[in-house]
């Protein structure tokens, strides 16, 4: 996604003028986390008869096209309202650096970001293995209807060149908002998938997530189960194209993705098999509860207390109280825990409340209440057709050996005799191969996606369409 980021840059070059004739153009700062990490931001302002917008991209963390709520700039001061999408930026010119000097806020976070005109100095990250066009193979822009949502999602429809029916898979994505190319950490592993299967002899379509780029509907409200009804959608547009094999239309899903295949998979008859790549198959609060103690950002004195106070937070948020009351005692409860062990890290009372309410509202969103309810080993139990789990060995995120001991189990409990179940070695969460699997290092490896993985998924899929491909 960075090169795409580069490109949007590139085409808004903004010389640098004196700041009194305009704040239009292409502004850039880069901030420090706690972990002197640093993130860099880039704001496009376009000035109107009586009215400044602004849009917003975080290069570092792959995210781009942001757009606040409002923006204004008077008497020297910049304020930029993201209450749209839960940041703040507010900042103040100084005539003797030459830049604003502000502070962005995002939840509980608070980052010092001066910001200066023109454009950054990109570093290029290699990435040998994303597609370089002209492809050699049919791609088409398309978009379909979720209409039960009323909702329009875009994608990528992908295929050999010459013409036939061919088999077809559907790749879903994990949590958080993705395009298309399941753009993360700057690498794009759909676009690569995508890629290599299309090579070989299979059709894909791909497609940015409801609310984000291209796709209308609202993300922040939706759950896994109205993700699982855009996979449907999916499933129907393709059967109205002359171009694919209807007996073999497939699902990849990826972490998320992984627990939305086998729903989508019980829902419609159309679905001849499914790969998932880092699925989960316990109850999603047991995931919550082993990401928040492995991927938990601070140190605590007592490892039991925490977890005992983290499973009391995730039943109240996943009980059917109203909202108003789950927030009166999330806030309540976060405050007892939390406070105590935030005050010894030295935060401020202020950073505490802001850090509270955010956690709070958070895990009061819909998506987060389905998914502590939801145990996808219900959904591969009843699977009937045939299917591939791979899992990373290094996967931080999902652990291999628990996920695939309870996908295994489910499927013979089902009677399903049609799966195969591979643990990778040394591949994380993404599937690259690494030497942690830590988050950290995602981005700075090379590759994208393992060979091995890539390779996996293709042979298998071949075989389970090699009866009937035309």
């Amino acid at each position: 996604m960075k090169s795409k980021i580069t490109i949007i840059i590139i085409m808004l070059i903004a010389t640098i003028n004196a700041f009194s004739q305009s704040l239009e153009g292409v502004w850039h700062g880069i901030t420090k986390k706690p972990d002197n990490k640093e993130i860099l931001f880039v704001f496009l302002f376009e000035e109107h008869q009586n009215s400044i917008t602004s849009k917003m991209a975080i290069p570092t963390f792959d995210v781009m096209d942001i757009k606040p709520k409002t923006t204004i700039f008077k008497n020297g001061k910049l304020t930029i309202d993201g209450s749209n999408i839960g940041i703040k930026y507010e900042g103040v010119w100084n005539e003797n650096t030459s830049q604003i000097e502000g502070t962005y806020t995002e939840g509980s976070v608070e980052l010092v970001l001066n910001l200066v005109k023109g454009n950054p100095k990109m570093a290029e990250n290699k990435r040998p293995q994303e597609p370089t066009k002209p492809y050699p193979y049919y791609e088409e822009e398309v978009k379909f209807k979720n209409t039960d949502a009323d909702i329009t999602l875009s994608g990528t429809f992908t295929r050999p060149i010459q013409k036939g029916k061919y088999p077809v898979v559907i790749l879903i994505s994990g949590s958080g908002r993705h395009d298309r190319d399941g753009s993360a950490e700057s690498h794009r592993p759909f676009l690569v998938i995508s890629d290599y299967l299309t090579r070989n002899g299979i059709a894909v379509l791909r497609y940015d997530d409801r609310g984000f780029r291209k796709s209308s509907g609202d993300f922040s409200k939706a759950t896994t189960a109205d993700f699982a009804k855009d996979v449907v959608s999916a499933v129907s547009y393709l059967k109205s194209r002359n171009d694919i094999n209807v007996k073999h239309i497939g699902l990849i899903g990826h972490s998320e993705g992984g627990i939305i295949a086998p729903l989508v998979a019980n829902q419609s008859s159309n679905i001849s098999f499914i790969v998932t790549l880092a699925a989960t198959a316990i109850p999603g609060s047991e995931v919550a509860v082993m990401q928040s103690k492995i991927l938990r950002p601070f140190p605590v004195p007592n490892e039991n207390d925490f977890e005992k106070n983290v499973r009391i937070a995730i039943e109240i948020a996943s009980s059917n109280l109203d909202i108003a009351k789950k927030r009166t005692a999330l806030i309540k409860h976060n405050k007892s825990y939390l406070t105590p062990i935030l005050k010894s890290l030295g935060a401020s009372d202020d950073n505490i409340s802001k850090f509270i309410d955010n956690e709070t509202e958070t895990v009061l969103k819909p998506w987060n209440k389905y998914f502590f309810n939801y145990n996808p080993a219900n959904e591969f139990e009843k699977l009937k057709i045939p299917m591939l789990s791979l899992n990373g060995s290094m996967d931080k995120q999902v652990d291999a050996t628990i996920n695939q001991n309870a996908i295994r189990k489910a499927l013979i409990k089902g009677g399903n005799k049609k799966y195969k179940i591979i643990e990778l070695e040394n591949l994380n969460h993404l599937f690259q191969e690494c030497k942690t699997g830590n988050i950290d290092e995602y981005k700075e490896l090379e590759q994208t996606i393992a060979p091995i993985a890539l390779n996996e998924v293709y042979k298998w899929i071949n075989e389970v369409t090699s009866n009937n491909k035309k």
